[in-house]
């Protein structure tokens, strides 16, 4: 028994200074938490890529300096509070999110570890921080402002489309953010002299009736809204509406990149981007109370000639001479 327990001793003071050399090792790098909606096999690891390479340009990296904590909930809102308080877990320094529901868990989940929104919808309007120059407590970031967007997004379908009379929304009712959205769509629309009428995607198995819906209301045009479950399943949203033969304004490249019709709205990536300087700021020791949250200053018009074509739709050349980018 004694030699038993020799060798459990000298086992143990062997792994210590091991261990400890681990411990410390960790605790010496910068150690961020990444909390996403969108799937990582999609978007997210897209954003994530974005987030990457802007800690790069900053003199982190992963395995040296920094420690990365992502989790995704793969396009499932109820997976959120579950990975939040997984990710709390691991004790990180400073967390990075994206889309309402993901920053609204964070924050019901922690008002101490500082929270950088990559990107939302509009703070204020939301609840989410009390302004944009001094947002206080444990959240800053970029916001989309995507309310002011809406508008412009119908403008642009109705100026391809003249013969545009009745759009169909997509939308997300689990979203709070989508709420605000549809009184912006309900100014526009009667600005323009536009009739429409929302139909809730909250699911992809849900897809399939709602786009029998949109063509049973006889829409001839749709708008999908800003929302991180849509954008998770972008591909069979952008498959749908080739089926309806309608054309189609998304809010994010992503979409047109996909095949579908038109894109306006920020880079998005550039934003996760952004969001790496934002860690940098916090980790040296600024409060994310005393950093004003960040508006995007560009804004990219993107058109799918090729899904124009295919659906036998011509954009106007007054359009496409705007657009910053056509994919042929």
């Amino acid at each position: 028994m004694r030699l038993i327990g020799l060798a459990v001793v000298l086992t143990l003071s062997l792994a210590l200074p091991t261990l400890a050399a681990e411990a410390q090792e960790t605790a010496n790098k910068a150690h961020v938490g990444v909390l996403l909606l969108t799937p990582r096999a999609g978007a997210g690891g897209t954003y994530i890529e974005a987030l990457r390479g802007g800690l790069r340009e900053l003199g982190y990296v992963e395995g040296q300096n920094l420690l990365l904590e992502i989790r995704s909930a793969e396009g499932r809102p109820d997976r959120l509070p579950r990975l939040a308080a997984e990710i709390l877990g691991t004790r990180p320094d400073v967390l990075v999110t994206a889309g309402s529901e993901a920053i609204l868990t964070l924050k019901r989940a922690t008002d101490v570890v500082p929270i950088i929104m990559a990107t939302v919808m509009d703070p204020v309007a939301l609840g989410i921080t009390p302004s944009l120059a001094k947002p206080g407590g444990n959240l800053t970031g970029l916001a989309i402002l995507s309310l002011e967007l809406t508008s412009k997004r119908l403008q642009l379908l109705k100026e391809a489309f003249p013969r545009l009379s009745r759009v169909a929304v997509l939308w997300n009712p689990d979203n709070p953010g989508n709420a605000l959205v549809l009184k912006e769509v309900e100014i526009a629309a009667q600005a323009l002299g536009l009739r429409w009428q929302g139909f809730a995607v909250q699911r992809p198995d849900k897809l399939v009736e709602a786009f029998e819906a949109v063509v049973g209301a006889q829409c001839n045009g749709i708008l999908a809204i800003e929302d991180s479950v849509l954008f998770s399943h972008l591909s069979r949203i952008v498959e749908s509406a080739a089926r309806s033969r309608l054309p189609a304004m998304y809010a994010f490249r992503q979409f047109a990149d996909a095949g579908g019709l038109m894109s306006y709205g920020p880079n998005t990536p550039d934003s996760f981007r952004r969001a790496a300087v934002y860690v940098h700021k916090i980790l040296k020791g600024a409060k994310p109370a005393d950093l004003p949250i960040e508006q995007p200053t560009k804004f990219e018009l993107v058109i799918n000639m090729k899904t124009a074509k295919a659906l036998g739709l011509t954009i106007p050349q007054s359009l496409l001479v705007r657009a910053d980018e056509i994919i042929q």
